[in-house]
């Protein structure tokens, strides 16, 4: 599918419209639309993945990590990881990696200022590229601790891709004392599932949802922090939230965050 200004729906600009940005083309509406008419959640899940992103780096930011690599980042929105790092570490490091060129535009007008933050166009799938990219070498001491956030990204890697294999290649080389944040949409085996997931596959022509053993297995030998892979929404809430219970929608998209090795949790 393709616009008449010759763009192709971009999963970053498709989330932007949902989140209610303005960086997305009549392509994406359209997709999002179809979302928001197909699946009247959808736009819940995408507010709750983005807020269970910003408790994630502020939990690493407090408790001392001072550099992160944001992979499949999406556009700019409110609470940026950076944002959010350096409210807590002033001078944070963060490389946001997406393989959108609007991404990579708008974040780098947004970043220009910012010496400690950068964005550089790149693919999970490739991940030697990222890790040996000038900017990601100048920012991000892979000696030290480092937090790796994979957002709502590793859903839409098939498995002949082998995303297990991605993150992989992360938690071997980051060092002890570093985590890793996944969120994933979530299988559970129900009409609301099966029809996401159908809309997902038919809009972007790629994509699996993941049973919560199977996003567990993505983390590999990694030290799961509590309260384990649960509803994005009921991953470490806010006191206002905790009592509140998960609609249907918004069981959809799961989150856990683990550590490399054994040690103190945060």
């Amino acid at each position: 599918m393709a616009d008449e200004c010759g763009q192709t729906p971009s999963i970053a600009r498709v989330y932007d419209y949902l989140l209610g940005g303005r960086d997305n083309y009549a392509v994406d509406r359209e997709i999002g639309d179809r979302f928001k008419v197909d699946l009247p959640g959808s736009v819940a899940i995408a507010h709750t993945n983005r807020g269970a992103l910003v408790r994630a780096v502020r939990t690493l930011a407090r408790a001392g990590i001072r550099q992160f690599v944001d992979l499949g980042s999406g556009l700019p929105t409110a609470d940026n990881v950076h944002q959010v790092a350096q409210r807590h570490q002033p001078g944070a490091a963060v490389v946001y990696v997406d393989t959108d060129p609007t991404v990579l535009a708008h974040g780098r007008a947004l970043l220009a200022e910012n010496e400690s933050t950068t964005v550089v166009q790149g693919d999970v799938r490739t991940p030697d590229a990222i890790r040996h990219h000038p900017e990601t070498e100048r920012l991000i001491d892979f000696g030290r601790p480092v937090g790796i956030i994979l957002s709502a990204v590793l859903h839409h890697l098939n498995d002949d891709e082998n995303p297990a294999e991605a993150v992989r290649y992360w938690s071997d080389r980051i060092a002890p004392g570093s985590y890793v944040f996944i969120s994933h949409f979530r299988r559970g085996h129900n009409e609301e599932t099966e029809a996401a997931q159908a809309e997902l596959i038919g809009a972007f022509g790629r994509g699996r949802w993941r049973t919560d053993a199977e996003i567990l297995a993505l983390f590999g030998g990694l030290d799961l922090q509590e309260p384990g892979i649960v509803p994005a929404v009921q991953w470490r809430p806010d006191p206002a939230e905790e009592s509140r219970l998960p609609t249907v929608w918004e069981r959809l998209i799961a989150a856990g965050l683990a550590r490399k090795t054994q040690g103190v949790s945060v």
